[in-house]
């Protein structure tokens, strides 16, 4: 089912504002706080923020150059296919929050972060907002973007897009989440 560009670009500036919007809520707590864990081998807030910061920092360039030297044109409307709508609900949110296993290289178990961890993202989604601006001229269907886990593998700019940013809800959730956590045990 097509969907159209402009609907799909303005549900997903939403959810880059209210991912926004948490990631500035989050610097107002302690470090402590956003350090704290359930158990040794869950993340605490900060290592949500870190995965979603090594995503960024291979989304972020790999969508930039697409917009830039794509040939196509907007188009009114977006249509995914099968893989670009597997990827995107398996990294969406939901309540029932299913375990994925997770890449070495994508996982921050017990890193040292601070502050800066929650500057870096804010920072990229201010970048992903300017990207989601910048596509309104590019078509989404053609113009197609590598994914994290294979440069073989490509998906439309618009299922990039989606992968990206509920990827970014989903631990955005989970952060949340585990500071509710932290300020129960204090």
């Amino acid at each position: 089912m097509a969907l159209a560009t402009e609907k799909l670009l303005q549900k997903l500036l939403e959810i880059t504002r209210e991912n926004l919007n948490s990631a500035e809520q989050l610097k107002k707590q302690p470090v402590d706080s956003l350090n704290w864990k359930q158990a040794p081998e869950s993340w605490s807030a900060l290592e949500c923020i870190e995965h979603l910061n090594r995503y960024g920092d291979f989304y972020i360039p790999e969508i930039t150059n697409k917009i830039k030297t794509t040939k196509y044109k907007r188009s009114e409307n977006f249509k995914s296919n099968w893989l670009g709508k597997y990827f995107s609900k398996s990294v969406s949110y939901n309540e029932d929050l299913n375990k994925m296993k997770t890449f070495k290289s994508m996982n921050p178990l017990n890193s040292e972060l601070d502050i800066e961890t929650l500057n870096k993202f804010i920072n990229q989604q201010h970048q992903i907002i300017e990207l989601l601006n910048k596509s309104k001229n590019v078509n989404l269907d053609k113009t197609k973007t590598s994914i994290s886990i294979s440069t073989i593998i490509k998906l439309r700019l618009g299922d990039t897009f989606r992968v990206l940013i509920y990827h970014n809800e989903r631990h955005i959730k989970q952060a949340e989440k585990t500071i509710e956590g932290a300020s129960r045990k204090q």
